[in-house]
């Protein structure tokens, strides 16, 4: 597995280089891992509405950045008291696997002498509260998998800029998001600077080759980082138009679907939420679109659709619970 030495803090420009290096794994068949940091910046899941993730007010006066990732889950803040991780390599194993790739971070937590354990469907944690969190993004035979590991992060700042819902509360049985999360830092022997934790925890991932991008691989990145990354159109979009707007939370994340109906038929339909999935949303869409907003005539349309490619680990008795209208 390459090992590649990125030391720019420009979330634009770091999630462009995951998206190159995934281009990169299908075409040469290669692997690679990467530690990285962003300056403060919230990175927005793929099917997020930013809109409803952030603290305008507080993120403009901050300056924080505000990018759209390619895989799944919640919005994250970044400082440079975080350490991200990304492991890419074929998709072997055709599932959303967080424990296979969390592992190795696990190990080299505990051989570090932090209790970390595996916590959730995506997370770590350390005496029952979260110090990582991760995502997962598959296309074209490739995995990337990367993760956050707050060491020394401004929680303050955090609680602040994440506009988080009052219904991930309640299901996470939490009162707060500072009451949620905590720094690894403390729980380190000594506890090493961010760059001593960086070089201690890269070392105990086995079996690593060192690798540098060429300059027409890194002009690449550049050019994605700006067309892409920095648009308005990818990190924010259009808001969706909308007559009905419905949300749950289920186990395997929430969920939200604007609606719009004109003369009593679904003409349209948006998705958002922090799940993780294909983001192919047409088996869904060419059962609905067209469909008469009733309860008998979309159950009819939805059965037997099956949900989980869209959304891994769902129902369709969940996709019924937030579809159809109660009447």
């Amino acid at each position: 597995m390459y090992v590649i030495e990125n030391r720019n803090k420009k979330p634009q420009y770091n999630l462009a280089l995951e998206e190159t290096l995934c281009r990169k794994a299908a075409q040469e068949g290669a692997e690679f891992f990467m530690l990285w940091q962003n300056e403060p910046s919230i990175i927005i899941g793929r099917f997020q509405n930013t809109l409803e993730e952030i603290n305008g007010d507080f993120v403009a006066e901050r300056n924080i950045n505000v990018v759209r990732r390619n895989s799944g889950g919640g919005a994250v803040y970044h400082d440079l008291g975080n350490i991200n991780y990304s492991f890419i390599r074929a998709d072997e194993r055709g599932d959303f696997d967080f424990a296979f790739f969390t592992g190795p971070i696990l190990e080299a937590l505990s051989q570090m002498g932090a209790p970390a354990e595996l916590s959730g469907r995506n997370d770590i944690a350390i005496e029952g509260r979260k110090v990582s969190g991760g995502a997962q993004y598959r296309r074209g035979g490739i995995m990337l998998h990367h993760g956050t590991l707050l060491y020394d992060s401004d929680l303050e700042v955090l609680s602040q800029a994440l506009k988080v819902s009052a219904d991930k509360f309640q299901s996470k049985g939490v009162k707060s998001i500072r009451a949620r999360v905590a720094n690894i830092r403390p729980f380190l022997p000594g506890a090493p600077s961010v760059d001593e934790f960086m070089a201690e925890l890269q070392s105990r991932i086995s079996n690593l080759t060192p690798l540098t991008l060429s300059p027409e691989e890194n002009e690449q990145v550049k050019q994605l980082a700006k067309e892409k990354y920095a648009s308005w159109d990818w990190n924010y979009g259009v808001s969706p138009e909308f007559t009905e707007r419905r949300k749950l939370r289920f186990p395997w994340g929430g969920l939200e679907v604007f609606l719009n109906v004109q003369k009593g038929l679904v003409t349209s339909c948006a998705l958002h939420g922090d799940y993780f999935g294909s983001g192919d949303y047409t088996p869904l869409l060419d059962r609905i679109i067209g469909t008469p907003y009733t309860k008998e005539a979309l159950k009819k349309a939805l059965a037997g659709l099956s949900t989980q490619e869209m959304f891994a680990g769902s129902t369709l008795e969940d996709l019924e619970e937030l579809l159809l209208p109660k009447v």
